[in-house]
């Protein structure tokens, strides 16, 4: 069976397959506001996990995964609405998101994840049709409470994960999930987990990140 594998963002900075991972601390950025701009300018496009999926067939599938800034005009952004759907059925999307992107105090980078109220098939396509979205406000979203990611620059772009286990999960059993992330300016790598309470991954992609390739003129 083909590994399930969620939007948020999630990366290579784990180590192992098996076992939860350990969090790290990395130097803030040094001009917050100006990564800010960066790290929404490298989200912001269409991306597929093609290549990936003819070469390894067996462990991850043809992803499409589509982020679009929405809402522009809030002093409380950067927004991106987040869209992710197999190839195969790009129309009906399994996972759709919002997120809020932030510059904190000590200069990190977070990206917070909120969910839409009611169907969010409803607002499928919103990343070419924002028109969708004019009828809810960031009021009418909920928090993932712990599943927030906090974001550093690195030498091409960011990385990044969530902290600890707060970020639950009850899917296969899990107790909690984690998500780590690097992007570049035309490649996304995402690595989302979920762990039992003995720190186990009981789903997940146990062969690494998915990888993500921007597509052209995106």
């Amino acid at each position: 069976m083909r590994p399930f594998i969620s939007i948020l963002f999630a990366g290579i900075l784990t180590a192992g397959c098996s076992q939860a991972p350990t969090s790290r601390i990395q130097p803030p950025a040094t001009d917050p506001k100006k990564n800010l701009q960066q790290l929404l300018s490298m989200m912001s496009g269409s991306f597929d996990s093609s290549a990936q999926a003819r070469a390894q067939p067996d462990q991850f599938r043809h992803i499409i995964l589509h982020m679009t800034p929405i809402w522009r005009e809030r002093a409380d952004g950067p927004w991106l609405y987040v869209e992710q759907a197999a190839a195969e059925t790009e129309d009906k999307p399994y996972r759709q998101r919002v997120y809020q992107l932030s510059a904190r105090a000590d200069g990190m980078l977070v990206s917070d994840v909120f969910t839409l109220p009611g169907d969010p098939l409803r607002f499928a396509g919103a990343w070419q049709r924002p028109s969708l979205l004019h009828d809810i406000t960031p009021a009418d979203l909920k928090r993932r409470d712990g599943c927030a990611i906090t974001l550093f620059p690195t030498a091409t772009g960011f990385a990044g994960a969530t902290n600890g286990n707060g970020c639950a999960s009850d899917i296969r059993g899990a107790a909690y999930a984690t998500s780590d992330v690097s992007i570049s300016a035309n490649e996304l790598r995402t690595w989302d987990r979920g762990f039992d309470k003995s720190g186990n991954q009981v789903w997940g992609s146990t062969a690494g990140p998915y990888i993500f390739k921007r597509r052209s003129g995106a």
